[in-house]
């Protein structure tokens, strides 16, 4: 059940993992979205909302040794708490609403939302996650997770909630990537997924580029949104660990979300990688918050 049957419940879960990266702060991201009003704006477009709280996950501080290895066990369990909550939601009738949190925690969300879903993904990122621990410049698993989605990856991370890829490249497309390691660069073009970098939305414009993905994910019944907010031009959402100098403008992002709610396809939505350390006044997560209602229905007139 999607937004085009009735105005329905959203069920909003926290995952406050910052693992996957090296900033501290970003597990607070949940809390900050919450504050920011995200329950508030749903309920005033007529949604029931559930926020059933955040997964309990270890934080950088709990680990004696903070290597890729070491790593790995509290990921995979995080995202096995959360590929569980995800597929229990949809099959609950609830559109769930992913709050991170690093951008690892999607290895979970969209592994849950698609268990009995076949459903479409528009990854919203100024990076293409799309590394491997072999071509990976950082060791990141939060620069891994499309990869990993996509069954590349370590195993641990692949096999969360069912054995291998929970994708298919014609499920997939990128809107927004801006830096990419080399290595990257090469697995993106051998992935088959469809990309609009910030070039293409420059020559084409947003409403063309939407227009474009949109019929890329023709076939798909449904549509997940995994936002990144370092998406988003720092100038205007300025609380993220990765920030990067010409992302999307916030009426770009807006008409992003206001055109895929037009669909009525919606199924779920990642909110990723809002840090409030390094926020002014909570400006990313009131930005969040403001794209998600776009997202939910919220228009103009």
């Amino acid at each position: 059940m999607t937004i085009s049957d009735r105005k329905q419940t959203v069920r909003i879960i926290g995952i406050p993992i910052d693992l996957g990266q090296q900033h501290r702060g970003v597990d607070m991201g949940p809390v900050a979205i919450r504050y920011a009003g995200l329950s508030g704006a749903l309920t005033k477009l007529g949604y029931h909302t559930q926020d059933v709280g955040n997964i309990e996950v270890p934080g950088h501080y709990t680990l004696t040794h903070r290597g890729f290895s070491d790593r790995l066990p509290p990921i995979r369990a995080a995202c096995e708490e959360t590929y569980e909550l995800a597929r229990r939601a949809i099959r609950d009738g609830t559109i769930p609403i992913f709050l991170g949190g690093d951008h690892s925690a999607s290895i979970g969300s969209i592994g849950g939302v698609t268990h009995d879903n076949d459903c479409g993904l528009i990854w919203i990122d100024a990076h293409g996650d799309f590394n491997t621990p072999e071509t990976s410049e950082t060791g990141n698993i939060h620069g891994m997770a499309l990869a990993i989605l996509y069954g590349k990856g370590p195993q641990e991370l692949v096999d969360v909630g069912r054995p291998g890829a929970k994708l298919k490249p014609e499920q997939v497309v990128l809107i927004g990537p801006r830096q990419l390691d080399q290595s990257e660069k090469e697995n993106l073009r051998a992935s088959g997924c469809t990309i609009f970098t910030m070039r293409d939305i420059d020559e084409r414009g947003m409403s063309s580029v939407i227009a474009q993905a949109l019929e890329k994910l023709s076939d798909c019944q449904h549509i997940h949104v995994s936002l990144d907010m370092d998406s988003i031009d720092p100038n205007e959402a300025p609380g993220v660990g990765t920030p990067v100098a010409g992302g999307l403008s916030y009426r770009e992002a807006q008409l992003l979300m206001e055109t895929i709610s037009d669909t009525r396809r919606l199924l779920s939505l990642d909110i990723m990688e809002t840090n409030p350390i390094l926020d002014v006044s909570n400006r990313t997560a009131q930005v969040a918050v403001a794209l998600a209602a776009s997202l939910f229905g919220k228009s103009i007139l």
